[in-house]
């Protein structure tokens, strides 16, 4: 058997882990989900499966590079022909961001864990360091990536705390929102008349539908892969 179709094969099992998993994570929650039923679902034999990833935290570092994907293109799609402003571009990703954590308490859960586990962690950290640094250039146009990573763990803080806790009858989604951005601005040093416009900006979108959307287009793109 050749070397391409061992790969082929292989990235195929990796696809419908991937995929079982997703599924059994949004439907049970992440703790609930054992790597045995993941295997199940998936059709991939347990032993390939634990070949591929070693374990559970293995496989949710890899679907939160296809969630943060998901949040940056549904993000410029959506803002296409709207704005070309990065500051509104960081606004409206990260509204949506939490909006994808209140859609659903296992959604909570994992983003939650993505931002506690060592190994998901650091794929946020590195995926979003580079973002910032795109996005906040003309701020710190000195800076260096280490500088912009020293940001992004300031901003992720926040970002975690305010995804853990659930809305309620006096801290609804709209004070979340508003209260996330004016917390994570200062720590870029956002003039007060720019985070008001942004958060002006982002109260025009049905962001409920769009985290929906986000979800259902992660769900079937993996579903494609197998």
């Amino acid at each position: 058997m050749s070397d391409n179709t061992n790969h082929t094969r292989g990235e195929k099992c990796k696809s419908k882990v991937l995929h079982a998993a997703a599924k059994l994570f949004l439907e049970k929650g992440y703790t609930n989900s054992k790597m045995r039923e993941i295997s199940s679902l998936a059709e991939v034999n347990y032993g390939s499966m634990m070949f591929i990833f070693r374990s559970k935290e293995e496989i949710l570092s890899e679907l939160v590079g296809f969630v943060l994907e998901g949040q940056f293109e549904a993000t410029a799609k959506l803002l296409q022909g709207k704005t070309d402003d990065k500051i509104l571009f960081y606004a409206a990703e990260t509204t949506l961001q939490l909006y994808l954590a209140e859609s659903s308490e296992h959604m909570r859960e994992l983003y939650s864990l993505s931002y506690s586990l060592l190994s998901s962690s650091n794929v946020i950290y590195e995926k979003l360091t580079f973002k910032l640094a795109e996005i906040f250039k003309e701020q710190y146009p000195s800076f260096t990536q280490g500088e912009f990573y020293e940001k992004e763990l300031a901003s992720a803080g926040i970002m975690r705390n305010y995804m853990t806790m659930p809305c309620g009858i006096y801290f609804t989604m709209d004070k979340k929102v508003k209260a996330f951005l004016e917390n994570t601005f200062l720590i870029y040093e956002i003039p007060k008349k720019k985070i008001d416009e942004a958060i002006r900006f982002v109260e025009q979108f049905d962001w409920k539908a769009i985290a929906n959307d986000v979800i259902k287009n992660m769900l079937a793109y993996l579903e494609s892969k197998i």
